[in-house]
């Protein structure tokens, strides 16, 4: 069974801290160097990206835990590179005050990447990943609640790694975004590497648009687990309970092109069977966890 951790709240410092509290057996970061991820494709206020207060409490977690390092670890997206989406968001200041280092991915060189290749793939020649991926002694991500309005239908766990494939001097981009089996490259990103935990922000959701803009509603929640397939699964049931697009809501979960690729490709659960949740001990976190269960078991 793949556990997700389900939180009601208004609080990021809340949502982050219980969300590990409900994982504590499956983390284990003590003497630890932690590359974080984040989303900041774009620097727009969240969901457009992650807010600064998850990513503080994040980083604070992870020390109280015992880890001996933190690097944030990133690549942003069209229209601004990377340290200006950082500098715009003050990620640089948040950084230094916790004391955590900044790895900016479109600063790497070629030889700091590593070739994933593997047959049966449906990109071309593989993608590279950067070697401070495969290195990490731990990796946590963390993401926010939201559709995609250029072929993603949903951004949550699955596609966050897309912003781990360079994009500055390659065409993977290009070749990811042409393709009318983008949903299915995007799950096998995450074939190259494996999170302890991936927490996600849904106080704020795109129920429409997205990844930089979109509708916007209260979702009031936050998600954790160490299944990106299931994490993602329990963010569709939440995109659905807000009411979303056509996409989201005429489909059912496991019948979602990013989410049955990745089942298929053993990155996690298969169906809703395979999925605990876990809320927080009040009557706010049980009565949504048992709102998402019935729609992850209605589909």
């Amino acid at each position: 069974m793949s556990r997700i951790a389900v939180i009601a709240t208004s609080s990021r410092e809340e949502g982050v801290r219980k969300s590990l509290q409900l994982l504590e057996e499956e983390l284990d970061m003590e003497g630890k160097r932690v590359l974080v991820k984040p989303n900041f494709n774009t620097a727009d206020p969240v969901p457009g990206s992650t807010h600064n207060d998850t990513l503080q409490a994040l980083l604070r977690e992870l020390k109280q835990r015992g880890a001996s390092g933190l690097v944030i670890g990133e690549r942003s997206g069209p229209p601004l590179p990377t340290e200006e989406v950082m500098k715009k968001k003050g990620v640089f200041h948040l950084a230094e005050e916790e004391g955590a280092e900044i790895l900016n991915f479109d600063r790497l060189q070629e030889k700091d990447f590593f070739h994933f290749r593997e047959e049966g793939l449906h990109w071309k020649d593989g993608f590279l990943l950067p070697r401070a991926v495969r290195e990490a002694e731990a990796i946590v991500s963390t993401c926010c609640l939201k559709t995609h309005a250029f072929g993603g239908v949903f951004t949550l766990a699955l596609k966050l790694a897309v912003g781990m494939v360079p994009k500055r001097g390659f065409d993977f981009m290009s070749e990811l975004h042409g393709s009318p089996h983008m949903r299915k490259m995007i799950a096998e990103i995450n074939l190259a590497f494996d999170p302890q935990v991936t927490v996600l922000d849904g106080i704020e959701a795109f129920v429409d648009g997205g990844p930089a803009t979109g509708k916007r509603k209260r979702g009031d929640l936050f998600l954790a687990g160490s299944d990106r397939v299931a994490l993602d699964a329990v963010g569709v049931a939440a995109l659905k309970r807000l009411g979303s697009n056509p996409q989201i809501m005429e489909t059912p979960i496991f019948e979602q092109e990013q989410i049955a690729c990745a089942a298929g490709l053993g990155l996690g659960a298969a169906s809703p069977r395979e999925i605990e949740l876990v809320p927080a001990e009040d009557e706010k976190s049980r009565a949504l966890a048992a709102a998402l269960r019935s729609i992850l078991d209605l589909g």
